[in-house]
This record gives structure tokens, sequence and C-alpha cells, in this order.
């Protein structure tokens, strides 16, 4: 295994990369997750069991990995915490898990904030999970927000709340018309949080990088992904952060030369969660059929997701920003049973073909999808396949074009929901 590998999500997130961090992370000593916040969600299953991170890495089932939160992560200590609760109670430790002290917090006025812009926008609105995460990531470039190390020093935590508290209780009385919070309340309820997390709460940059030096070797998980980019992603119809390479290196605290490999995750076709352009959404039957056949539904809010055909538009897209080496594709069991297969290609706008996504939304909005079909195979074929010779000649035409068309080769292939439902491409 390379000493520093990265996967990222090649679409709109949701491409199963829980699962596929989970698999990569048995070779690992280290998981790292190094942007976003509790609106992410990763789902594993294992030991007979469905696991649904939001923040804690997901090499966090294995009891040898050390799995850092980075400082690149904004926190809800609410959250964090009962999630930590959660996998306690079901028998998995925790005792590995670190917190960058670097990190920024998600304070209860941002999750109100949040839901009170995305009211006020109306039809306009972002589709966001309203925990917060947008407002979070705005007091931070603004310079106002408070950090995980704040917790620790009370003195320090009530200088700094202070700084902000006033101006939050006017936007939400004068603007909103909430009920004011109270700032003993605030400060009572973070500094218990502080005395819980604190176990965990280290200098994660010096912890990481010092792991490198020693030759361990480190798995960069991402959440959401590349067209979700606050700079590449559908703007605005985006996260708050940087899902892609780049910001796992400021997210995670470390050089850009260490990382010797990047993995893209690639759902065998495409979904969204909220608005923003969709070239191959599928309003059909087939598009219902894949969301209940694959569970699309979010694993943070419940939502069921919008479902199309693989657009290869944005995987190359994907290939192309974050340098991807390699293709982990998840999910090709769930197109079993259709009879037609389409892949999108290309698209057409107003007579020229487009290979790479257009930065302009309403251009996107009105690009048709060049798609190219191919025969369908059956589920009995995908689950009776544990070597990629096994697969149906369908399916490993259908590998082999995104191949061509990405230039990524396809190394790990997803056939169904649990651990061992993985066969490895040579």
């Amino acid at each position: 295994m390379q000493q520093i590998r990265a996967i990222v999500g090649t679409q709109w997130g949701d491409e199963g990369k829980g699962k596929i961090v989970d698999f990569l992370a048995k070779e690992a000593d280290v998981v790292v997750r190094a942007q976003g916040g509790n609106n992410a969600g990763h789902t594993v299953e294992a030991f007979g069991k469905v696991f649904k991170l939001h923040l804690i890495p997901s090499g966090i089932l294995y009891k040898d990995k050390l799995n850092i939160i980075g400082n690149g992560v904004v926190i809800d200590p609410e959250s964090l915490i009962q999630e930590i609760e959660n996998l306690e109670k079901e028998g998995i430790s925790t005792e590995n898990l670190k917190i960058s002290d670097r990190a920024h917090l998600v304070m209860p006025y941002h999750k109100i904030l949040d839901e009170e812009q995305e009211r006020l926008r109306g039809e306009e609105s972002l589709g966001t999970t309203k925990r917060g995460i947008g407002p979070a990531y705005a007091d931070k470039t603004e310079r106002t927000n408070l950090r995980v190390c704040d917790m620790l020093d009370e003195e320090e935590f009530i200088q700094k709340l202070r700084n902000v508290y006033e101006r939050k209780n006017q936007i939400l009385t004068h603007v909103y018309h909430k009920t004011p919070m109270k700032f003993g309340e605030l400060l009572e309820q973070f500094m218990k949080y502080g005395e819980i997390l604190k176990p965990y709460i280290i200098d994660t940059i010096k912890l990481l990088n010092d792991s490198i030096k020693a030759g361990k070797k480190v798995l960069l998980e991402g959440a959401q992904a590349t067209m979700l980019d606050l700079d590449y992603g559908t703007y605005p119809y985006v996260t708050s952060s940087h899902p892609t390479v780049g910001g796992f290196c400021i997210g995670a605290g470390i050089a850009p030369k260490y990382i010797q490999e990047v993995i893209g995750v690639v759902k065998a076709y495409t979904t969204r969660v909220g608005k923003g352009p969709f070239p191959t959404e599928l309003l059909d039957e087939i598009g219902d059929n894949i969301r209940e056949k694959g569970r699309e539904y979010g694993t943070t809010t419940g939502r069921p997701r919008r479902c199309g055909w693989l657009d290869l538009v944005v995987v190359r897209y994907a290939v192309l920003i974050n340098g991807i080496d390699k293709i982990a594709l998840t999910k090709l069991d769930t197109l079993s049973g259709l009879p037609k297969i389409k892949v999108c290609r290309a698209y057409k706008y107003e007579g020229k073909i487009l290979e790479l996504f257009p930065a302009s939304l309403r251009v996107a909005m009105e690009c048709e999808p060049v798609y190219e079909e191919f025969e369908g195979w059956s589920e009995e074929e995908i689950k009776a396949a544990k070597e990629y010779d096994q697969l149906p000649r369908s399916a490993k035409r259908y590998i082999e074009f995104i191949e061509k068309e990405t230039g990524a080769k396809v190394f790990l292939i997803g056939t169904g929901p649990a651990r061992e439902d993985i066969i490895i491409k040579d």
C-alpha cells in the first residue's frame, strides 16, 4: 500500500466512501477526516450491524487504528458526544480517537441561523441540512468563531463568546424574531462539552506529521464530494468546505507532497441531495427503482436522493481536479435487473460537445446528455461473482468504458452492502 492515500468523492456525495474507507483501513495505521461537519454521513455495514458515522472517521471500527478529526472539520460537540456514546454502546472503542484542538465549533446560534436563512430563501433555498455548518464556516472566515481549544480554557471561552454574543442575539431577535440565547447557559453547556471531550483533544497536526515521519500508513477520508466543493462544485448549491485533495492538506495539516495516491469513489450511477443542476436525473420509474433498490436516502437527514444515470462528465472533471489515480466503483449491484443501462459520456450545448462540467449553472441546466447504452445484467450474475473475471460480460464492458472515458483504472468494485462485497480488480 502507498504510505498516504486520499479518498475523494467524485460526484455529489453519497458514493459509498465510508465502505471504501472501511475496506482500505485494514491496511492503514491512521485514518483522518479533514473537512466538513456532521452534515456528512458515512454508512458502514460490519459485524452484522449498520453504523452511521457523521464526524468520526470510518476507521474507528478497527481497534488498532488511530482516528483523527482534523483542524478543517467544524464540530458540533453535542453531536460528536452522542456519536461516541452510540459507538461505545455497540462495543466499539473510541480510545484511539483524537480531535484537533484547532478545529472550529458549531454553536447553537449557527443552527438557528442556518434554518432561518434557508426559510427566508424560500424557493431559492440551497437545501442545506440545517445543522449550522455554513454559518460556522462563515464565522471561521469572518474570524469570529470559537475553537475546540477554547472549551478547555474557561477564561478564553468567556472572552471570545462575549465578542460575538450580543451581535448574534441582535440578529436572532431583531431579524428572525427568535428567543435570545442566555450567556450563562451557553458557557455552562460548552464547559461541560469540553470536560467530556478533553481526553480526545490534542495537537493533531504534530501527531499526524510524527506518524508520517515514523512510516505509518495514512488514509485521508473525504466527506461530501468534488461537485459540492466551494470552488469547483455547482455553486451556490455546494457545501462550505473543500472536499477535494487540496482541502485535505489544509484540513489535516500535512504537505501536499506526502500524498502518494488519490482514490476516487464513483457510484455506478449518479445521485444528489438538494437543489442544483443534475443533467442525467431520471424523473421516472427507473429513477424510482434505483432509489429504492439502492436505499438512496440521506444518512444524515433521511431525505430521498435524486437519482440518474452515471455522468462521466462529472467523474472526468473530478479526476482532473484531484489527480485521481484509481477508481473504487460502488453499488454496481443496484443496476442489476435493468434491461438497458445508459452512461453519459458528454454534454451537448448549443450544438457544441462539452466533455467537462461548465461553470455556469444556466449552461449546466440546459445541457443535453450524450449517452452510450449498454446491455444490463442480472442480480444473480453479480451476486455469484467473487472475482473480476466472474462478472458478466456486459458489466465488464460497463467498467472498461468508465476507465476509457476517465483515464483512471477501476481497482475496487462494490457488489453489495456488506464489508466483504467487494471485488479487487488487478
